[in-house]
Protein backbone atom coordinates (compact mmCIF):
# COMPACT_ATOMS: atom_id res chain seq x y z
CA UNK A 1 0.00 0.00 0.00
CA UNK A 2 3.01 2.58 1.00
CA UNK A 3 0.40 5.00 1.98
CA UNK A 4 3.22 7.80 3.40
CA UNK A 5 1.39 10.65 2.14
CA UNK A 6 -1.79 9.25 2.15
CA UNK A 7 -4.99 10.87 4.30
CA UNK A 8 -6.65 7.40 5.36
CA UNK A 9 -9.95 7.18 7.16
CA UNK A 10 -10.24 4.12 9.47
CA UNK A 11 -13.77 3.18 10.14
CA UNK A 12 -13.77 0.74 13.40
CA UNK A 13 -17.12 -0.79 15.07
CA UNK A 14 -16.49 -0.33 18.52
CA UNK A 15 -15.84 2.88 20.27
CA UNK A 16 -13.57 1.13 23.01
CA UNK A 17 -11.23 -2.17 22.19
CA UNK A 18 -11.44 -1.62 18.21
CA UNK A 19 -10.53 1.89 18.52
CA UNK A 20 -7.31 1.26 21.48
CA UNK A 21 -6.25 -2.11 19.47
CA UNK A 22 -5.95 0.47 16.07
CA UNK A 23 -4.75 3.24 17.89
CA UNK A 24 -1.52 1.37 19.59
CA UNK A 25 -0.61 -0.91 15.95
CA UNK A 26 -0.64 2.59 13.87
CA UNK A 27 1.71 4.10 16.89
CA UNK A 28 3.59 1.26 17.15
CA UNK A 29 4.84 1.08 13.46
CA UNK A 30 4.92 4.66 13.20
CA UNK A 31 2.45 5.62 11.11
CA UNK A 32 -0.41 7.23 12.90
CA UNK A 33 0.05 10.74 11.65
CA UNK A 34 -1.82 10.31 8.50
CA UNK A 35 -4.73 8.20 10.30
CA UNK A 36 -8.31 9.02 11.14
CA UNK A 37 -10.65 6.87 13.40
CA UNK A 38 -13.60 6.95 13.90
CA UNK A 39 -15.96 4.54 15.49
CA UNK A 40 -18.92 3.26 14.08
CA UNK A 41 -21.07 2.22 17.39
CA UNK A 42 -22.74 -0.90 15.95
CA UNK A 43 -21.99 -3.99 13.87
CA UNK A 44 -21.75 -4.56 10.31
CA UNK A 45 -25.15 -5.73 9.95
CA UNK A 46 -26.17 -1.84 10.25
CA UNK A 47 -24.01 -1.19 8.07
CA UNK A 48 -25.38 -3.45 5.11
CA UNK A 49 -28.95 -2.04 5.80
CA UNK A 50 -27.98 1.41 5.20
CA UNK A 51 -25.86 0.24 1.40
CA UNK A 52 -26.80 -2.64 0.40
CA UNK A 53 -30.68 -3.65 1.39
CA UNK A 54 -31.71 -1.65 -1.95
CA UNK A 55 -29.33 -3.55 -3.89
CA UNK A 56 -27.52 -0.59 -4.93
CA UNK A 57 -24.73 0.23 -3.04
CA UNK A 58 -23.21 2.12 -5.94
CA UNK A 59 -25.70 4.54 -5.86
CA UNK A 60 -24.27 5.69 -2.45
CA UNK A 61 -21.72 7.93 -0.97
CA UNK A 62 -20.07 5.62 1.96
CA UNK A 63 -18.63 8.60 3.69
CA UNK A 64 -22.31 10.92 3.67
CA UNK A 65 -24.10 7.27 4.59
CA UNK A 66 -21.14 7.62 7.58
CA UNK A 67 -22.02 10.71 8.28
CA UNK A 68 -26.00 10.08 8.38
CA UNK A 69 -25.41 7.62 10.84
CA UNK A 70 -23.11 9.51 12.90
CA UNK A 71 -25.32 10.93 16.24
CA UNK A 72 -22.03 13.17 17.20
CA UNK A 73 -22.46 16.49 15.57
CA UNK A 74 -19.17 17.30 16.50
CA UNK A 75 -18.10 14.54 14.34
CA UNK A 76 -20.06 14.47 10.80
CA UNK A 77 -17.19 17.12 9.55
CA UNK A 78 -14.98 14.02 9.76
CA UNK A 79 -17.16 12.63 6.78
CA UNK A 80 -16.88 15.82 4.46
CA UNK A 81 -13.32 15.50 4.38
CA UNK A 82 -11.57 14.18 1.04
CA UNK A 83 -9.87 10.70 1.97
CA UNK A 84 -6.98 8.67 -0.35
CA UNK A 85 -8.52 5.55 1.10
CA UNK A 86 -11.22 4.28 3.15
CA UNK A 87 -10.52 1.05 5.68
CA UNK A 88 -13.36 -0.95 7.36
CA UNK A 89 -12.62 -2.68 10.60
CA UNK A 90 -15.62 -4.73 11.74
CA UNK A 91 -16.78 -8.03 13.48
CA UNK A 92 -18.47 -11.38 11.91
CA UNK A 93 -20.58 -11.30 14.97
CA UNK A 94 -22.31 -14.77 13.72
CA UNK A 95 -24.32 -14.66 16.55
CA UNK A 96 -26.43 -11.44 15.52
CA UNK A 97 -29.68 -12.19 14.42
CA UNK A 98 -29.29 -10.24 10.99
CA UNK A 99 -25.92 -12.30 10.22
CA UNK A 100 -26.52 -14.07 6.70
CA UNK A 101 -22.98 -15.27 4.64
CA UNK A 102 -24.88 -13.65 1.80
CA UNK A 103 -25.11 -10.28 3.41
CA UNK A 104 -21.59 -10.65 4.74
CA UNK A 105 -20.19 -12.01 1.43
CA UNK A 106 -21.98 -9.41 -0.74
CA UNK A 107 -20.10 -6.52 1.37
CA UNK A 108 -16.71 -7.87 1.29
CA UNK A 109 -16.83 -8.45 -2.87
CA UNK A 110 -17.82 -4.91 -2.67
CA UNK A 111 -15.41 -3.55 -0.13
CA UNK A 112 -12.11 -4.78 -1.57
CA UNK A 113 -9.69 -1.49 -2.43
CA UNK A 114 -8.83 1.08 0.14
CA UNK A 115 -8.60 4.05 -2.25
CA UNK A 116 -12.15 3.38 -4.44
CA UNK A 117 -15.09 1.80 -2.53
CA UNK A 118 -13.07 1.41 0.58
CA UNK A 119 -11.63 -2.02 2.05
CA UNK A 120 -13.41 -3.96 4.55
CA UNK A 121 -11.41 -6.24 7.63
CA UNK A 122 -13.54 -8.69 9.01
CA UNK A 123 -12.39 -10.07 12.68
CA UNK A 124 -13.74 -14.12 13.52
CA UNK A 125 -15.28 -14.03 15.54
CA UNK A 126 -14.40 -10.07 16.90
CA UNK A 127 -11.70 -8.10 17.24
CA UNK A 128 -10.94 -9.66 20.95
CA UNK A 129 -9.27 -12.58 18.74
CA UNK A 130 -5.99 -10.03 18.26
CA UNK A 131 -5.48 -10.78 22.09
CA UNK A 132 -6.24 -14.50 21.94
CA UNK A 133 -2.83 -15.62 22.62
CA UNK A 134 -1.24 -17.76 26.00
CA UNK A 135 1.90 -16.41 24.88
CA UNK A 136 3.60 -14.52 22.19
CA UNK A 137 4.09 -16.71 20.06
CA UNK A 138 1.66 -19.18 21.09
CA UNK A 139 2.57 -22.42 19.65
CA UNK A 140 -1.49 -23.49 19.83
CA UNK A 141 -2.72 -20.26 18.20
CA UNK A 142 -3.65 -22.27 15.03
CA UNK A 143 -5.75 -24.75 16.80
CA UNK A 144 -8.43 -22.02 18.38
CA UNK A 145 -11.86 -22.18 17.14
CA UNK A 146 -14.94 -20.42 18.79
CA UNK A 147 -18.42 -22.25 18.49
CA UNK A 148 -21.17 -20.69 17.96
CA UNK A 149 -22.69 -21.68 21.82
CA UNK A 150 -19.70 -19.66 22.62
CA UNK A 151 -21.12 -16.99 21.24
CA UNK A 152 -24.90 -16.92 21.66
CA UNK A 153 -23.73 -17.23 25.53
CA UNK A 154 -21.45 -14.11 25.46
CA UNK A 155 -18.97 -15.91 26.93
CA UNK A 156 -16.11 -15.62 24.32
CA UNK A 157 -14.83 -12.42 25.47
CA UNK A 158 -14.49 -14.08 29.05
CA UNK A 159 -12.15 -16.49 27.49
CA UNK A 160 -10.64 -14.58 25.93
CA UNK A 161 -9.25 -12.72 29.22
CA UNK A 162 -8.41 -16.00 31.00
CA UNK A 163 -6.30 -17.29 27.80
CA UNK A 164 -4.82 -13.98 27.50
CA UNK A 165 -0.86 -14.23 28.01
CA UNK A 166 -1.32 -11.06 30.91
CA UNK A 167 -5.03 -11.67 31.47
CA UNK A 168 -4.42 -7.77 30.80
CA UNK A 169 -4.62 -6.26 27.08
CA UNK A 170 -2.81 -3.49 28.28
CA UNK A 171 0.16 -5.67 29.12
CA UNK A 172 -0.36 -7.70 25.34
CA UNK A 173 1.89 -7.30 22.45
CA UNK A 174 3.19 -3.75 23.91
CA UNK A 175 6.43 -3.16 21.57
CA UNK A 176 6.97 -3.42 17.51
CA UNK A 177 8.53 -6.99 17.98
CA UNK A 178 5.90 -8.64 19.80
CA UNK A 179 3.25 -7.09 17.45
CA UNK A 180 5.17 -8.44 14.61
CA UNK A 181 4.68 -11.80 15.80
CA UNK A 182 0.86 -11.49 16.56
CA UNK A 183 0.51 -10.31 12.99
CA UNK A 184 2.68 -12.86 11.27
CA UNK A 185 0.82 -15.82 13.40
CA UNK A 186 -2.64 -14.77 12.01
CA UNK A 187 -1.04 -14.33 8.78
CA UNK A 188 0.21 -18.07 9.12
CA UNK A 189 -3.27 -19.20 10.37
CA UNK A 190 -5.18 -17.49 7.78
CA UNK A 191 -2.74 -19.32 4.95
CA UNK A 192 -3.77 -22.57 7.15
CA UNK A 193 -7.19 -21.60 6.70
CA UNK A 194 -7.49 -20.54 2.86
CA UNK A 195 -4.79 -21.72 1.43
CA UNK A 196 -1.47 -19.59 0.94
CA UNK A 197 -1.82 -16.32 -0.67
CA UNK A 198 -0.72 -14.30 -3.34
CA UNK A 199 2.00 -12.77 -1.98
CA UNK A 200 1.21 -9.81 -4.24
CA UNK A 201 -2.32 -9.24 -3.29
CA UNK A 202 -1.93 -11.10 0.19
CA UNK A 203 -4.50 -11.64 2.68
CA UNK A 204 -7.17 -13.15 0.39
CA UNK A 205 -9.91 -12.09 2.51
CA UNK A 206 -12.80 -12.84 0.60
CA UNK A 207 -11.36 -16.75 -0.11
CA UNK A 208 -10.86 -16.29 4.29
CA UNK A 209 -14.00 -15.27 4.46
CA UNK A 210 -15.75 -18.42 2.36
CA UNK A 211 -13.84 -20.59 4.39
CA UNK A 212 -14.69 -19.56 7.25
CA UNK A 213 -18.19 -18.46 7.03
CA UNK A 214 -18.80 -22.54 5.12
CA UNK A 215 -17.15 -23.89 8.49
CA UNK A 216 -20.28 -22.38 10.47
CA UNK A 217 -22.39 -23.46 8.53
CA UNK A 218 -21.17 -27.18 8.54
CA UNK A 219 -19.66 -26.97 11.75
CA UNK A 220 -21.40 -24.30 13.78
CA UNK A 221 -17.56 -23.23 14.96
CA UNK A 222 -14.87 -20.78 13.14
CA UNK A 223 -11.08 -19.92 13.21
CA UNK A 224 -10.24 -17.19 15.99
CA UNK A 225 -8.46 -14.98 14.05
CA UNK A 226 -7.70 -11.46 13.88
CA UNK A 227 -7.13 -9.76 10.30
CA UNK A 228 -7.82 -6.08 11.22
CA UNK A 229 -4.26 -6.19 11.94
CA UNK A 230 -3.13 -6.99 8.22
CA UNK A 231 -3.95 -3.61 7.50
CA UNK A 232 -0.17 -3.28 8.41
CA UNK A 233 0.84 -5.47 6.41
CA UNK A 234 -0.97 -4.05 3.50
CA UNK A 235 0.40 -0.33 4.40
CA UNK A 236 3.96 -1.31 4.30
CA UNK A 237 5.06 -5.51 4.15
CA UNK A 238 8.49 -3.71 5.41
CA UNK A 239 6.91 -2.81 8.65
CA UNK A 240 6.76 -6.24 10.09
CA UNK A 241 10.11 -7.61 8.32
CA UNK A 242 8.29 -9.18 5.25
Amino acid sequence: MAKEKAKILMLVEGAKTDVKLMTHLLEVYGIDNNHTIVSYNTNIYTLYNEMFADGDPESKDLLQVLKAHETNTNKKAIFDESYSDILLIFDLDPQDDHYSADKITEMAGYFVESSDMGKLYINYPMVEAFYHMKDIPDNDYNSYVVSMDELRSHSYKGRVNRENRNHDYNKFAVDKAECSIVIKQNIEKAEMIAGPFDKEFYPDLTELLKKQTMMLSEEKQLYVLCTCAFYIVDYSPKLIGQ
